[in-house]
């Protein structure tokens, strides 16, 4: 294990990640970190991320990013991709960092709970963080049976869909309605989040989706 690097592959949602203190963290070469694979939130050069410019400019980064490491002994965000943007526009080299030893299934899902609670995220952000976290519970759920059905098989779906709804604060069926979305070509993806394409039908989607 490299060191320095914490073992927490028995979390829990986030509450993990508030044990995070000061002792833990260490500072890390951005240039060393990359972005999350298919990392489905937006990092927008708004007018929010020019005011935390500003603050990393005159305070630096005081809540640490939370990364692990890759293949290739280099870093890979899990949360914190907005204040990275932040410290490479303010001039900064390292980072405030907790590097964590996760599984490609706990880093997805500590990714999308990290960032799902923010205010004013697209339809496509939902729509591709749910379905990211939907398929890591599936796969953590544990691969069927050879003698398991096709319903035991739909059962294990429904019951996980049904605990990611629970903790995102949606229904299932919205949860079912936003994973749908993924499956749009870019085109109408883009204004279902500009708002120019306000609902589709279950019919609509078949039609336009990519398969």
């Amino acid at each position: 294990m490299t060191q320095g690097v914490e073992n927490k592959n028995n979390f829990s949602g986030l509450s993990w990640l508030c044990v995070v203190n000061e002792e833990s963290a260490m500072e890390i070469e951005i240039n060393k970190i990359h972005a999350f694979k298919n990392h489905p939130f937006k990092v927008l050069d708004d007018e929010k991320m020019q005011d935390l410019i500003e603050s990393v400019k005159l305070s630096g980064v005081l809540t640490p990013v939370l990364l692990r490491v890759d293949n290739n002994d280099e870093y890979e965000m899990i949360s914190g991709h907005r204040r990275l943007h932040a410290a490479k526009m303010a001039g900064l080299t390292t980072i405030p960092a907790i590097v964590r030893e996760l599984s490609d299934d706990d880093a997805v899902i500590a990714m999308v709970d990290a960032n799902i609670q923010r205010e004013e995220l697209l339809p496509s952000e939902k729509a591709f963080a749910y379905k990211m976290k939907l398929d890591a519970m599936k796969r953590q759920a544990g691969r069927p049976k050879n003698n398991s059905g096709q319903n035991d098989q739909n059962l294990m779906g429904t019951v996980s869909r049904d605990v990611l709804a629970k903790q995102v604060g949606e229904s299932s069926k919205q949860v079912q309605r936003y994973i749908r979305l993924t499956e749009l070509i870019p085109e109408l993806l883009d204004m279902v989040d500009s708002n120019r394409l306000m609902r589709l039908s279950e019919e609509s989607l078949g039609l336009y989706s990519l398969c």
